[in-house]
This record gives structure tokens, C-alpha cells and sequence, in this order.
């Protein structure tokens, strides 16, 4: 991830703390555990993709292996999107790790496209049309969740509901599509 550091600590501790309570939840219902686990990795992912490059450089061995993992987790999340209830939130579960893989291939310069002799400045590690598309998505997912997490009902009446289980569960999907945004900013 490029950017400033501190910025990369604070993504780092973040999807970590998001990934772990993932982790924690992979308890129960079968077809909530594989949202769950996937929900853990991708934190998880996150986590380890947004260290500082100053601390763990990741190259050579990093982005083929965040490729090979995400792929097969992305892939993974479109077969058991037919078929189930949750459709929605593994179709999510796709997106975002294909997101990670082409985050992964940036890593390399494999998407940057013809900017290898450009020197000073930030030069998009990925392809802007590409980026651009995943942060709206991302954007809309997080707008989305927010509304689910805060009804507009309950801020009108000036009453805010007691988090329960499913309340912290949306709120580490939102602080994972919050991260996904920061992450492709960096591009």
C-alpha cells in the first residue's frame, strides 16, 4: 500500500481488530460461518497488505501469493453465492477479493500500464478506470451499510439502539468497506 504510514498503521490495526473478532463469531450456523470466515480473511488480508512497505516489503513473494489466496476465496464466494440466502453478501464476498488481487497485482506494477519511466510524484499503481469503478462500489456498499447500522428512524426520534451481535457484525463489514476505500485511494 503506498501512502503515509500512519495511515497504514491505523488500516493495519483496523481490518486486524476486524478480522479477529471475525474470527471470534466462527461459531454456530454453518452458512454463517463461511460468510464469517470470509469476512476474517479479508480483515485478515487487509491487515497484512496495509503494513507499511518501510516495515514488511512484500515483493517478490507477496502479491502472487495475496493473488493466488484471494482468487481462490473470490472464486469460492461465486460458487456459494448460487443457490443460497446470503447470495447477496457472497457476491460482496467476490468483489472485494477480486478487488484484493488486483490490489495485489498493483503491488507489482502488473496493472500500471505504461507509467514505468515516470519519475517524481504518486504514479497510480493501477488502472483509474478500474479503481474508480471499485470505489464507488465501495462507497455505495458503505453508505449502505451505514444506513443498516443507524435506521434514519431511530436517529429521528432521537433514540439510538443498544448494539447487539448483528450490529457488530455490520459495523466490521462497514470498517472493511471504509478500509477497501482507503486501500484503493492509495493506488
Amino acid at each position: 500500500m503506498h501512502g503515509p504510514p500512519l495511515v497504514g498503521w491505523l488500516l493495519v490495526t483496523l481490518c486486524a481488530l476486524t478480522g479477529a473478532y471475525c474470527l471470534l463469531r466462527i461459531r454456530g450456523a454453518a452458512e454463517r460461518n463461511r460468510a464469517t470466515g470470509g469476512d476474517a480473511l479479508m480483515g485478515l488480508g487487509m491487515a497484512v497488505m496495509a503494513v507499511p512497505p518501510a516495515v514488511l516489503d512484500l515483493r517478490p513473494w507477496g502479491p502472487p501469493l495475496f493473488g493466488v489466496v484471494f482468487g481462490a476465496a473470490g472464486l469460492r464466494a461465486l460458487l456459494l453465492s448460487r443457490g443460497t440466502t446470503a447470495q447477496a453478501h457472497h457476491l460482496h464476498h467476490a468483489v472485494g477479493a477480486f478487488a484484493m488481487v488486483y490490489m495485489a497485482l498493483s503491488m507489482t506494477g502488473g496493472t500500471a500500464g505504461g507509467h514505468a519511466g515516470h519519475t517524481g510524484g504518486h504514479v497510480p499503481a493501477g488502472t483509474p478506470l478500474l479503481t474508480g469503478l471499485l470505489m464507488v462500489y465501495f462507497a455505495v456498499y458503505v453508505v449502505r451499510a451505514m444506513a443498516h447500522l443507524v435506521p434514519a428512524v431511530a436517529i429521528a426520534a432521537g433514540e439510538l439502539p443498544m448494539p447487539g451481535r448483528a450490529e457488530l457484525t455490520n459495523a466490521c463489514r462497514l470498517s472493511m468497506g471504509i478500509g477497501m476505500l482507503a486501500m484503493l485511494l492509495t493506488l
